[in-house]
């Protein structure tokens, strides 16, 4: 159901607060890009640090900037809680959304009995499809391939995954375990086109926040059977793959955006500002990468 290039927007602060004209105006960026569909309150999108009025208010205000475009709104939505979850995906329903994110629970690591039953839950309380996002090096815990299947298997509306953990071999079970309707996306900028090549269909993107026709276009080239154009896209985006991960997500990437002039680089406390070592790193290679004069 979703393909091609998806996405996970930052979310904009502006003096502790939600940048909302800032955040338009990047969804506004995205579909001037040409991408797929968005990714908002993921965690490129600050979830963790953004209360549930503001969770709710950040979907609404991407929805509403999506209006009238092919764009796709998937709702980054999970939590560590089943009961929280199911609260914010039912209102991001509510208000529009397109999709729902659902990552694994983070820190009370449940069993793969737990899992399949935290997901059927959301699932049977929601209308929306949904993606599966398994990053076990941020939760602690990997969505297993037989548990994929389950679900896919029981519920109609766990549509696919995004996966984030960093194997390639991962792709290949997953797609035979799952069957070719799953859908597989990339949670890993530099490792799209691996991912791509067994049989994922595209990525949930960092690096398009600031390079939207470049990420889609190298991953249309690949989908069209380009590959050579698409591994020559891949070798010009490789170090901006790279360093908008010198320091935590979404760190590089809002420096990145504010040096583009969309929003601040401002983030919430328990991130902080990056160095100034690393963002001379990074806006040399934003210069590299032909985005900064």
């Amino acid at each position: 159901m979703f393909t091609g290039t998806y996405t996970a927007i930052a979310t904009p602060f502006r003096n502790g607060a939600v940048d909302e004209p800032a955040l338009k105006e990047l969804v506004r960026r995205q579909i001037r890009g040409q991408v797929d569909g968005v990714v908002p309150v993921g965690t490129t999108g600050e979830s963790p640090t953004v209360d549930a009025t503001e969770h709710i208010r950040i979907i609404e205000v991407t929805v509403a900037a999506a209006k009238g475009s092919p764009l796709q709104v998937i709702a980054g939505t999970g939590a560590n809680s089943t009961a929280e979850a199911i609260d914010l995906t039912r209102r991001a329903e509510a208000v529009g959304a397109h999709g729902s994110l659902q990552v694994a629970p983070y820190y009370n690591r449940p069993s793969q009995g737990g899992l399949f039953e935290h997901f059927q839950a959301i699932a049977a309380a929601t209308k929306l499809p949904i993606l599966l996002y398994s990053i076990p090096g941020r939760c602690g815990v990997e969505i297993g391939v037989d548990t994929c299947a389950r679900l896919a298997a029981v519920c109609r509306n766990i549509v696919g995954i995004k996966e984030a953990g960093g194997n390639a071999d991962r792709v290949s079970q997953l797609r035979a375990a799952c069957g070719p309707k799953f859908t597989i996306l990339s949670g890993d900028d530099a490792l799209t086109l691996p991912f791509m090549s067994v049989g994922a269909s595209g990525v949930i993107s960092v690096a398009s926040n600031v390079a939207p026709k470049q990420v889609v276009a190298m991953v249309r080239a690949f989908a069209a059977g380009d590959l050579k154009g698409a591994l020559r896209r891949h070798e010009q985006l490789y170090p901006l793959f790279k360093d908008l991960f010198l320091e935590s997500n979404p760190v590089p990437v809002k420096v990145a955006l504010e040096l583009l002039g969309v929003g601040t680089s401002e983030v919430r406390l328990p991130l902080v500002a990056m160095s100034s070592s690393n963002r001379e790193i990074l806006i040399a290679t934003l210069k590299k990468v032909g985005l900064l004069k």
